[in-house]
């Protein structure tokens, strides 16, 4: 063996024993050491250790590495998907009482009974690593929105407030025709000025929600049908429907309850990012809403110079809170009302 093979023989043990040693660190110690080095706490080195080894020394992109191989992406599997991809007629359905909330500010009318969305590309503006999923769409949007009646949008009580209420466009449509076409302008029908909050709750580790009046009824989506009285079954298979990182609509299903014993929200393993807040969650069975995504885990988490998706095992990280929609269910006119 000449000093050449000697030298990458040698590399590829020590990178296989640096692997090896970091496979013994379990994922909840993985996963609290990126998150900790994703709020510029990298110089801190975890407390958890193997023999005399610590996290810190170890480089970022070696731990995701491994966590990536631990377990699935996202909570299990990235379930997300646009909308143009479904197939299930009742998900289509569901999908069709979704709105994007932009701020005025970010809408230009074209003058031809269209307006123009303000986007930027989604991988550039979160300085996203090359094989992140969606990286080339647009985003703008901040939250997410549906119609529960035909002038009444429900979202999340973070979202809107009494002082940027008539600020905020509710806008149908802003979803990828194909994998590289996104609709140049948006119909003026389709978008939709708050006119008034009915009622709002924004608690910290509580009740989030929000029912905001528009200027005009919406006579071309429906409206859906909400859980009204009781709770939604432990485990029961749940899906999302909504804006992502603001970017267009993306449906997310796989997911189920996997907290429940919370009287204002319960928790599921949903994929999810800010800019869902606000999404529908609904039962996958009976396609009732039987909440608003409000809550969830980091997004994003360094490697290197690029940002990644955080990784979660189906039963790990926190978990996405919904605000159960029995909250404000009593401000919402039932059917013939």
């Amino acid at each position: 063996m000449n000093h050449h093979q000697s030298f990458y023989k040698n590399r590829k043990e020590e990178i296989m024993s640096r692997q090896k040693r970091l496979e013994e660190f379990s994922i909840d110690e993985l996963l609290k050491e990126v998150k900790s080095r994703s709020s510029k706490q990298e110089s801190v080195a975890t407390s958890c250790s193997v023999g005399q080894e610590a996290l810190s020394d170890f480089k970022t992109n070696e731990i995701i590495e491994v966590l990536t191989s631990k377990q699935e992406v996202i909570y299990g599997t990235d379930n997300r998907m646009d909308i143009f991809q479904v197939t299930d007629q009742a998900i289509i359905d569901d999908a069709d009482s979704v709105v994007a909330l932009f701020d005025v500010s970010d809408i230009v009318n074209n003058g031809n009974g269209t307006s123009t969305l303000k986007t930027q590309n989604f991988g550039r503006d979160r300085n996203l690593c090359q094989n992140e999923k969606f990286r080339e769409q647009p985003t703008g949007a901040f939250c997410s929105g549906f119609l529960v009646a035909p002038n009444i949008i429900a979202t999340a009580g973070h979202c809107v407030n009494a002082g940027n209420v008539t600020n905020i466009r509710f806008v149908f449509g802003f979803r990828m025709i194909d994998a590289s076409t996104v609709p140049n302008a948006i119909n003026n029908t389709e978008i939709y000025k708050g006119l008034r909050l009915i009622g709002r709750e924004e608690e910290e580790d509580g009740p989030d929600w929000a029912l905001v009046q528009l200027d005009r009824p919406v006579t071309n989506h429906q409206s859906v049908r909400i859980r009204r009285a009781g709770k939604i079954e432990d485990n029961q298979a749940v899906h999302v429907i909504g804006h992502p990182v603001g970017i267009p609509t993306k449906f997310a299903g796989g997911a189920d309850v996997r907290e429940n014993n919370q009287d204002a929200f319960f928790i599921a393993n949903l994929d999810t990012y800010g800019g869902n807040s606000g999404s529908p969650v609904f039962n996958s069975d009976t396609h009732e809403v039987e909440g608003i995504l409000v809550r969830g885990e980091t997004d994003f988490v360094g490697d290197g110079n690029c940002n990644i998706s955080l990784v979660c095992p189906t039963t790990g990280c926190r978990g996405e809170d919904c605000t159960r929609t029995t909250e404000f269910a009593n401000h919402i006119p039932t059917i013939g009302d």
